[in-house]
């Protein structure tokens, strides 16, 4: 679990640094119109280790804890010597792609901003689901559990709704793709995990 402690300790230490430093904030948030025009590229992945206040970046990364320990424990498993590089290219690809949509609406708006590591968060649960589609998850507020794979049906289906119609100032866009990305960059690293996630869900 070295990788996930060691991306939570650089969050967290971002996040707050970024709490008390509206310059250091401003220069690392996503802001479309800045990567456009300016060409400041690094704000692609220099977001995503910020957050809005400590709310956000308590539930990110308790979240991150919880899926992604699990994530790094089956990927060293499998990949061996290569486990760093392909978790963190989960990781790191999921705030990546996960942005990009956004970026392609908004480079023209200037007051466009995102932070947060709600993408390359989607992208570890996700890939937590496709190796363990029958776990149950639940939530405090939800008093039954739910097998992973229908929680992620139900989310992609509630997040793609939510990013063409809400106006909540809540990255729907980056939880979707995030969530796409961590299927498919885990079946494509490891095929059998797609074929063992239709077998256990009963096709």
């Amino acid at each position: 679990m070295e990788v996930t402690y060691g991306i939570i300790f650089f969050t967290v230490a971002a996040s707050i640094v970024g709490f008390n430093s509206d310059e250091l904030f401003n220069k690392l948030k996503f802001n479309a119109f800045d990567v456009h025009h300016s060409k400041q590229w690094y704000r692609f992945f220099s977001y995503g280790f910020l957050h809005a206040n400590w709310v956000h970046l308590l539930i990110n990364m308790v979240v991150f804890y919880s899926f992604g320990a699990l994530v790094e424990h089956y990927y060293k498993g499998f990949f061996r010597e290569k486990y760093i590089l392909y978790y963190l290219l989960l990781y790191l690809g999921g705030l990546l792609l996960s942005i990009i949509p956004a970026f392609g609406k908004h480079k023209n708006d200037v007051f466009y901003n995102a932070v947060g590591a709600s993408g390359a968060v989607s992208s570890v649960i996700f890939a937590s689901i496709i190796m363990f589609p029958k776990a149950p998850i639940s939530f405090f507020f939800i008093p039954v559990e739910i097998p992973a794979w229908i929680f992620g049906i139900l989310y992609i289906i509630y997040e793609f709704y939510m990013s063409r119609k809400a106006k909540d100032n809540i990255g729907h866009d980056a939880h979707f793709w995030g969530a796409v990305y961590g299927v498919i960059f885990t079946i494509v690293l490891k095929p059998s995990l797609g074929v063992g996630f239709l077998y256990q869900i009963g096709f």
